[in-house]
């Protein structure tokens, strides 16, 4: 009769020679995560998306924000429970790859706000409305959300957008058509409004 102790060590070790394959489909089948995440390839350089059950959290540019911190951010402020998950994003990826190659003007995700807040998130509320191939102003966008006054602010809450390209605050620009700042630097704001230039 062999030793229960070494049939149980025996397996246990023979799970760490056989890991579940597809852990990321378990995980999300058992609800074992909150946010799933991946990196992907993009004509604006690589980009880190993330997930919740409620919808598309965040899309950093990775050279511009590491995937650790962006991971850290959302570990403190949304869940510790994230885990890579590609498949979890099929569908935003395709959506943001019909966009890049010009064949989709709006997307169709629903959005989980938990990264934006107050102020900030009335700013990306609105500049969410703005249509494609059209630009606003900080001035108009602080005048529509009632802070005439708040252009700086304006500023500083469209570039902590934790969803952009999708909320498109690179359609904000200065008055005069000035570029103006941007996120992920202003090259890529000028690529993403030729880009709906057409």
């Amino acid at each position: 009769m062999s030793d229960p102790l070494e049939a149980r060590l025996a397996a246990a070790a023979g799970a760490l020679e056989a890991p579940d394959v597809d852990f990321p489909a378990r995980a999300r089948d058992e609800g074992l995560a909150d946010v799933a995440y991946t990196v992907e390839a993009s004509p604006l350089g690589n980009l880190m998306l993330a997930i919740t059950p409620r919808g598309l959290l965040k899309i950093s540019y990775a050279d511009m924000y590491p995937t650790d911190a962006a991971l850290e951010q959302i570990s403190v402020r949304v869940s510790p429970r994230v885990l890579e998950d590609r498949a979890s994003l099929d569908g935003v990826l395709r959506q943001l790859d019909e966009y890049f190659d010009g064949r989709r003007r709006e997307f169709d995700l629903p959005l989980d706000r938990a990264l934006m807040r107050g102020f900030g998130r009335r700013v990306l509320d609105r500049t969410a409305r703005i249509p494609y191939g059209h630009v606003a102003t900080y001035g108009e966008v602080a005048r529509d959300i009632g802070s005439p006054r708040a252009s700086r602010a304006t500023g500083n809450a469209l570039g902590a957008n934790p969803i952009p390209i999708v909320v498109p605050c690179h359609r904000v620009v200065r008055a005069g058509g000035v570029i103006g700042n941007y996120g992920g630097g202003p090259e890529r704001k000028i690529q993403l409004l030729e880009l709906e230039r057409g």
